[in-house]
């Protein structure tokens, strides 16, 4: 097996032994792939490989090997070279996190390194922080089997109305409240309608989607928790503190 310039991303690295790393690559054709990147800490080369062998830089890698690891023979980049926005941070890793949870190795998925593709462009170049995060949860939902049914009731068949409010059941989906609206995942039809669109321009139907989709990803995550998504809620809290 010798992958050559097969596109990826770093999604997480960790040292090993003086001058080597152990990468977490997401790439296209061959889904999560473990890889050793032997001297990529040391020396003239190191230095080199180091800033090259970063999380969300489009890369063309190549490796020999096949089993739990292969060994790097080379990587560079992908295009023009643009770094994540610091306070946009925290969400990347985010992605990565969510990435490295819900898929098995060797596992591929090339429309989902499409969708992480467009979604780290976006958070590198456009002014919204927040859209792109809710479009990935979502899309990411659907192509794991998991797709929310926000369009009509779940009992009735009928259409979601926009003005009528709704209990969403995760495995289940959208049910008209009858009589006094109980539980934590309360919405107006209008909201379900603006997911279901992936219009998340207003910042109520943002926050209100934050809430659906991340109910809807921990049903998938089974228990697996996401050190980004505590520090999301920290910064949050942070800023309203200040």
């Amino acid at each position: 097996m010798r992958p050559h310039l097969q596109p990826a991303y770093v999604l997480h690295h960790r040292a090993y032994r003086d001058t080597s790393q152990i990468l977490e690559l997401f790439t296209r054709d061959y889904g999560r792939v473990t890889v050793f990147a032997r001297g990529s800490r040391g020396g003239r080369k190191g230095g080199s490989l180091t800033s090259t062998l970063q999380p969300f830089n489009r890369l063309l890698v190549s490796w020999t090997g096949k089993g739990e690891a292969g060994q790097l023979t080379g990587a560079e980049f992908d295009g023009a070279v643009f770094s994540l926005p610091s306070d946009r941070l925290v969400s990347g890793f985010y992605l990565n996190e969510l990435l490295l949870k819900l898929f098995a190795k060797h596992d591929s998925h090339p429309e989902v390194f499409q969708l992480y593709c467009e979604t780290i462009d976006q958070l590198k170049h456009t002014p919204d922080a927040l859209s792109p995060l809710r479009r990935f949860e979502k899309r990411l939902l659907d192509f794991l089997g998991y797709g929310l049914a926000l369009e009509r009731d779940a009992i009735t068949g009928e259409a979601i109305r926009p003005e009528v409010s709704y209990h969403y059941r995760i495995e289940q989906g959208a049910l008209r409240v009858q009589g006094v609206a109980e539980g934590t995942l309360m919405f107006m039809g209008a909201t379900l309608l603006a997911i279901a669109q992936e219009d998340f321009s207003d910042p109520r139907i943002n926050a209100e989607a934050r809430r659906l989709l991340r109910a809807a990803l921990d049903r998938v995550l089974d228990g697996r928790e996401l050190k980004s998504r505590q520090v999301m809620m920290d910064l949050r809290r942070m800023g309203r503190e200040d």
